[in-house]
């Protein structure tokens, strides 16, 4: 596997005993658009594929038992597309189910599913993700925004899993006032029409640009945490756009992986880096109107096509401070899932992020590949090191496997061609197994 580019290489230092390639065994191979793996307290491997029907993939969320010689065997079927999240914990499985709307699942192996949480925001840019337990026993997830930005846009028809207006607007996990921002498009419903669309509202309705919106559970762009059965829903942190990964560090804290806001769609954000966030409770990280901490209001975030984007929140001094993040990735290098490596590791409670990789055209302008690879964070100091392994279609999930080894997801081959199109492949998902020591 190559060095990273110049691009992906600030901040990433490659120590000398990565110099040869980390074993790799590939443990399963022909699977459509995988997402998420776990092992069961006996050592089972069972793996999530996310039902997106892409490339002619047969469509509906399933789980998947991988045996030792590579075969897997359907245990679960029908699930609400896309699965995003597979965790063990207590003697069977959360899955979660991005489909519209959301859901949290519970399954026993050999048993029914079971829904933990229903109705939750969904059929938008980004939907219901992972659960991790805390140490506390309860259900940590993360709930994706419903657009780029905070503004419904004509960028759901680039969305290879959405293509779809009209579609849900963003809900506020704390209370806000919205700045009068006003966003003009044409108007796919009335040709040669122009449609007019607030933040925070359905695609053609600006008559409260300036309107008071009270915050709410579930919301989106938020952690949020229940009890194993459901029950007691709380908002956790809120304005994280998409921590599609979840977990806990060996001292109990919560971290999250964040992709940031793409240059696309009614409000273009540019140059916005993916970032890795300590969670604390109560906490705002920024979404929709600040970056890594920093104001999208900066140079630095106007888009190549677009203009200098604007506040779409007044009165930020009524929420908290935007949090800043501990470590900060390329541009659209799509930070997923990560593993923290356990105590009998080359690396104790260090953290392994697979970067998914970027959807240019439609996130960005076209341009070299970013992501695609894994990356290791000392959560000491949160310096980055390469992680000597591949090459990847799409890794999204790392799980330490109960031999020492990582299991680790590979997507498949799927890139986003523009207006709406979209080149995939099915059966192109794989897992693979790489020894650390």
């Amino acid at each position: 596997m190559s060095d990273t580019t110049i691009a992906e290489s600030a901040a990433i230092a490659k120590p000398a005993s990565a110099t040869a390639t980390s074993r790799m065994h590939l443990l399963a191979e022909g699977l459509d658009f995988p997402t998420s793996a776990a092992f069961a307290a006996d050592g089972a491997l069972y793996i999530a594929e996310s039902g997106l029907p892409f490339g002619g993939a047969r469509p509906g969320g399933r789980i998947m038992q991988i045996k030792n010689d590579g075969s897997s065997q359907i245990v679960l079927e029908g699930l609400r597309a896309p699965v995003n999240g597979l965790a063990w914990y207590d003697g069977g499985f959360y899955i979660s189910e991005g489909g519209f709307p959301g859901r949290i699942s519970h399954w026993t192996p050999g048993g029914a599913r079971q829904t933990v949480l229903d109705d939750l925001p969904g059929h938008g840019n980004y939907h219901t993700n992972m659960v991790a337990v805390g140490p506390d026993g309860w259900l940590y997830f993360s709930q994706g925004a419903m657009t780029n930005s905070g503004v419904v846009g004509l960028d759901a028809y680039d969305l290879a899993w959405l293509k779809q207006l009209p579609h849900p607007f963003d809900l506020p996990g704390f209370d806000i006032v919205l700045a009068g921002e006003v966003f003009t498009t044409s108007d796919p419903f009335a040709p040669g029409q122009l449609a007019m669309t607030a933040a925070f509202a359905p695609f053609g309705e600006a008559r409260a640009p300036r309107a008071a919106i009270a915050g709410r559970v579930p919301c989106s762009a938020a952690i949020l945490r229940c009890r194993p059965d459901g029950s007691k829903l709380t908002l956790v942190a809120w304005g994280l756009r998409n921590a599609y990964g979840l977990g806990f560090l060996p001292d109990g804290r919560l971290i999250a992986t964040e992709q940031s806001a793409d240059a696309r769609g009614s409000r273009p954000i540019g140059n916005a880096p993916d970032s890795l966030y300590v969670v604390e409770q109560g906490a705002w990280y920024g979404w929709p109107d600040f970056v890594g901490g920093r104001p999208v209001t900066d140079p630095a975030f106007k888009p190549q096509h677009g203009p200098q984007p604007r506040f779409i929140l007044a009165e930020h001094d009524r929420m908290p401070p935007p949090a800043r993040p501990v470590v900060e990735f390329a541009v659209n290098a799509a930070a997923t899932k990560f593993a923290v490596l356990p105590a009998a590791s080359r690396w104790p409670g260090q953290v392994v992020v697979a970067l998914f990789g970027d959807e240019k055209p439609v996130t960005a302008p076209p341009g070299f590949k970013v992501g695609r690879r894994l990356v290791r964070i000392d959560s000491r100091d949160w310096s980055q090191h390469a992680l000597p392994a591949g090459p990847f279609s799409r890794p999204i999930d790392v799980v330490p496997a109960p031999d020492g080894q990582l299991a680790v997801v590979d997507f498949g081959h799927f890139e986003l061609l523009g207006k709406g199109q979209v080149e995939a492949t099915r059966g192109s998902g794989k897992l693979w197994t790489v020894g650390l020591n």
